[in-house]
């Protein structure tokens, strides 16, 4: 495993390579980088298969490091925050670990980015902008197509989103389906995470569409959708139940 330290605290990111190095000698560490600027240019050449990141640099938000950069490795953050930031992390990271870093807490990030590597991307727009006390522009309707027929569709009338036979459709709360032009990921991106949330790898749903949630094997939670989806596959992920369980608590 090849990983990147972004921290501008010398003592802290020395602290966090030395644990690293205990729990797991053979992790390679590429670089430690202190700043936006420094991280930039690391980035925009090589490639890390994980990235421990610090919140506030000394030149400013560090999400501000992938504005224009097609990155999509996974993060541990590393912050002295506590309140409204973390809400946002946990949409979609790996981890937040608060500083000080405990060595056990740091031990288990790893094991998890092990197991979940494969299917986190972080969006920092959304981050960034949560951050930033603005609001991103999320979707707002589809241009839908079925045959010759167009039809406009508003984001908030749709159900859920759902991946079938390597294709993913929506359902609207009108019974409607639908083809999509985009995959799951993408979709993610595009919808606001005060309505929509992605279950697993097979279901974003609507907070509106939730019928029944009832308590499933190993922590996971099975939901009864309005209208019926066409398979049986929404459990929310083990991965996802705790983010899905502050999503649904707010």
């Amino acid at each position: 495993m090849k990983v990147i330290i972004i921290e501008d605290e010398k003592v802290a990111a020395e602290r966090l390579e030395k644990l690293i190095r205990e729990i797991n000698p053979s992790i390679d560490i590429l670089a430690r980088l202190g700043s936006i600027k420094e991280a930039k240019r690391w980035l925009w050449q090589n490639k890390a298969d994980l990235i421990f990141l610090d919140i506030q640099l000394s030149d400013g938000v560090s999400f501000s490091i992938f504005e224009n950069l097609d990155i999509n490795t996974p993060v541990i953050f590393t912050t002295a925050y506590d309140q409204y930031a973390i809400k946002a992390f946990n949409l979609n990271s790996i981890a937040y670990l608060l500083k000080p870093i405990r060595k056990k807490e740091l031990k288990e990030s790893l094991q998890k980015f092990e197991k979940l590597k494969s299917s986190y991307a972080i969006d920092f727009e959304t981050l960034l902008a949560d951050l930033e006390g603005r609001k991103p522009n999320y979707k707002k309707r589809f241009m839908l197509q079925i045959g010759e027929r167009w039809q406009k569709v508003e984001v908030l009338q749709i159900a859920f989103f759902y991946a079938m036979e390597k294709a993913v459709f929506c359902k609207t709360f009108d019974n409607e389906h639908f083809p999509m032009d985009y995959s799951l990921d993408r979709l993610y991106d595009m919808l606001d995470p005060e309505y929509f949330f992605r279950i697993n790898r097979k279901y974003i749903i609507n907070i509106e569409s939730i019928k029944k949630m009832i308590a499933w094997s190993r922590s996971r939670i099975k939901l009864e959708l309005i209208p019926e989806p066409p398979n049986a596959e929404t459990i929310v992920s083990v991965e996802r139940a705790l983010h899905f369980k502050q999503w649904i608590d707010r």
